[in-house]
């Protein structure tokens, strides 16, 4: 029976994109990117924070992508530099409807929201413009 219910909740885990910690997870404990695995999770998170003056930076990648992977390292350290800021990952495989809302056509990109609302944006494996861009629009 309990081969039978951990078989169900892997399942439905696949299916919803839950993990055994919560539906999302960081990718490291320490560098504060939050990877999401479920368009709804992604959609609560996403509302939550609306109506902040904090700046969130989402990272759109793939799995398959080389560019996201060489960014990956330089990412996990922006996030341990700037703690000020929410760093989001999105892979595009998983959470299509999510890269599709924000008109993501290449990878990697890096979406910058504030209030909402998109403010800038990096397409490209472009570290110091990343840096620069989140320098720009972060919280003083």
């Amino acid at each position: 029976m309990g081969a039978v219910l951990s078989s169900i909740g892997s399942i439905l885990s696949y299916l919803f994109g839950a993990s055994a910690a919560g539906e999302d997870s960081a990718l490291d404990g320490q560098s504060g990117v939050t990877a999401f695995h479920s368009s709804a999770r992604w959609q609560l998170h996403f509302n939550s924070i609306k109506n902040t003056n904090q700046l969130m930076v989402i990272d759109f990648a793939a799995s398959w992508c080389g560019p996201c992977k060489h960014m990956e390292p330089a990412v996990h350290a922006m996030a341990a530099k700037f703690t000020d800021v929410q760093f989001a990952k999105i892979d595009v495989d998983e959470l299509p409807d999510v890269a599709q809302e924000f008109g993501v056509q290449a990878m990697p990109t890096f979406v910058l929201v504030k209030k909402g609302n998109e403010v800038d944006r990096v397409v490209g494996a472009q570290k110091e413009e990343l840096q620069r861009k989140i320098e720009k629009h972060r919280p003083r």
